[in-house]
Formats: C-alpha cells, sequence, structure tokens
C-alpha cells in the first residue's frame, strides 16, 4: 500500500495525464482545488473525466460529475469519510443513509487510511 504522499503523486500524475492539464505534476499542491476560484480549472467536462480515471486507477466508484465535483476539492486524501444527503422542499427534508468514501489504491479492500492507521503501510 503507498504512504499518503506516493498517492497523492499518483493521484496528481494521473490528473495531468487523463484531463491534459498544461502544468506539471510538480507545481500541484495537495490542498490546490480543483474546481472553482483558485483552482486548476477543472470543469464538467474534466468532471466526468476524472470519475471515469478514478474508478479505472483505484476502483474509486463516484456515482456523476456532479457529486465528485462536492466531494474531490483537492488531491488530498483528506476527503474520505463518512458524506449524508440533505433533501428539502417545501414538505419537509429527509436525510439520506450514510455513505463512506474510502480510497483502496491496492484494491483490497481495505482503505489506504485504515491500511495506514493499522499496519502501518
Amino acid at each position: 500500500m503507498d504512504d499518503v504522499k506516493t498517492l497523492n503523486g499518483r493521484i496528481k500524475s494521473m490528473l495531468v495525464e487523463n484531463l491534459m492539464l498544461p502544468v506539471a505534476v510538480a507545481e500541484i499542491t495537495d490542498d490546490q482545488p480543483l474546481f472553482g476560484p483558485g483552482s486548476l480549472g477543472l470543469d464538467s467536462v474534466d468532471a466526468l473525466q476524472l470519475v471515469v480515471a478514478l474508478d479505472k486507477h483505484f476502483g474509486l466508484k463516484i456515482p456523476d460529475p456532479a457529486t465528485a465535483k462536492e466531494i474531490l476539492q483537492n488531491v488530498s486524501t483528506n476527503s474520505q469519510g463518512e458524506y449524508r444527503v440533505v433533501l428539502i422542499n417545501p414538505s419537509g427534508s429527509v436525510t439520506s443513509a450514510p455513505a463512506f468514501l474510502m480510497l483502496d489504491s491496492d484494491g483490497d479492500g481495505i482503505g489506504d487510511s485504515w491500511e495506514l492507521a493499522l499496519f502501518g503501510n
């Protein structure tokens, strides 16, 4: 299992290669926004390509580009965690069941953050 620094580097390389970004991997910081002001300038088409690339390279399933833009703020793996969706309309509100997002770069079914915490590698 890769350490976090190596994993972030792999994600940056994937971004540059798959999205044909006009920047060097070394120029992208871990906390640099991917979308919005002061970001790498990714748009909705990039978000779709990002969803496909993350699934292909890391087995990370993201249901759609809009969700990708919400949860993938930067290349840091700190976006891992529990997420819920709250829908509100004039009739009331409903909260989804929790969904847990974790990266599993080696595909063994154990999230990278868990492997680092429990096994140190």
